[in-house]
């Protein structure tokens, strides 16, 4: 699972902490460079916030980027680009993110990609394991399960189906006391990140899903709080068909 350039799809701003710290401290130990391309800014479209909250959009995208390159220097990661599509957008942005990690691997001369698994956490990591997809014509792809909701239960680095390959990361002491000191730096995120474990992280070869289906029967992850009767920026309320479909039209 260790290349000598390694690409790492980040859908947001601190993925690159919750799925796969300790993978880039060893890889980087192995001799391998790590290199991050952020998908997303992290932070949803203005639009999304209430409207007293809109004239701080631009510090909240400014923060999120000075946090991402503290996390970067920490852990030895080198950034590429920071691309500028809001969160909960990429499904719409495919073809530019798509080209930008297709440039991303011909400027670094990556010979290997790691991307989030298809596990519903997201609706952005969904939309990154598909663009991850489309690089294996280029380089080797593997895959870190985040978290997810496969059965109805939070699930924390373990994919939702196994399929033999996979490779479980145990965490040293150090590695974990490293992990939770990068999530500390993503204070503006402190209130989302409670439920990241910091014991394992589980890698495998990428998987061939079909996108055209959800991840997983049930609710995906980020669908838990979509009871909730209004609008709330902090509620993502797309649907796994309705990602699939924009992950039809691409195709």
């Amino acid at each position: 699972m260790f290349g000598r350039r390694i690409l790492v799809l980040i859908p947001h701003a601190d993925d690159e902490v919750v799925g796969c710290a300790a993978a880039i401290g060893r890889a980087r130990a192995a001799g391998a460079e790590v290199i991050a391309l952020y998908l997303t800014t992290g932070i949803p479209d203005r639009t999304v916030f209430w409207p007293w909250q809109r004239r701080h959009h631009a510090d909240r995208v400014a923060r999120r980027r000075r946090e991402a390159r503290a996390t970067a220097e920490l852990l030895g990661l080198r950034p590429w680009r920071f691309l500028d599509i809001p969160a909960r957008c990429l499904k719409g942005r495919l073809h530019a993110a798509l080209g930008e990690a297709r440039r991303a691997i011909a400027d670094t001369e990556a010979d290997m990609v790691w991307a989030p698994a298809y596990e519903g956490g997201h609706q952005d990591h969904d939309s990154a394991s598909f663009l991850a997809s489309h690089l294996r014509d280029l380089v080797p792809v593997w895959e870190f399960a985040e978290y997810g909701f496969a059965g109805g239960i939070v699930r924390r680095q373990e994919f939702p189906e196994a399929n033999g390959s996979e490779q479980a990361l145990a965490l040293t002491a150090d590695e974990m006391a490293l992990k939770r000191r990068a999530l500390a730096l993503y204070a503006s995120e402190t209130g989302n990140l409670g439920y990241v474990g910091t014991a394992r992280e589980c890698f495998r070869p990428q998987a061939d899903y079909d996108y055209r289906a959800p991840p997983h029967p049930g609710k995906a992850f980020y669908q838990r709080f979509q009871w909730v009767p209004f609008r709330h920026p902090r509620i993502d309320f797309t649907t796994p068909a309705e990602v699939c479909r924009a992950l039809a039209r691409f195709g």
